[in-house]
């Protein structure tokens, strides 16, 4: 029984599971804000666009 507990004790596979899923999230949300800003930046270049052909 006392082995049984050292060697969950000594287990860290869910530590490395949970580390690789907070990098995982990291990772998208970095993802998720550069993407965002690529959105705001080209809606900007399009609306400015549009500005410059309707009103020539």
């Amino acid at each position: 029984m006392t082995k049984l507990i050292q060697d969950f004790a000594k287990n860290e596979s869910g530590a490395t599971a949970i580390e690789y899923g907070l990098i995982a999230a990291l990772v998208a949300v970095a993802i998720i804000g550069g993407a965002r800003a690529l959105g705001t930046a080209m809606n900007n270049r399009f609306t400015n666009l549009s500005t410059r052909v309707a009103n020539p």
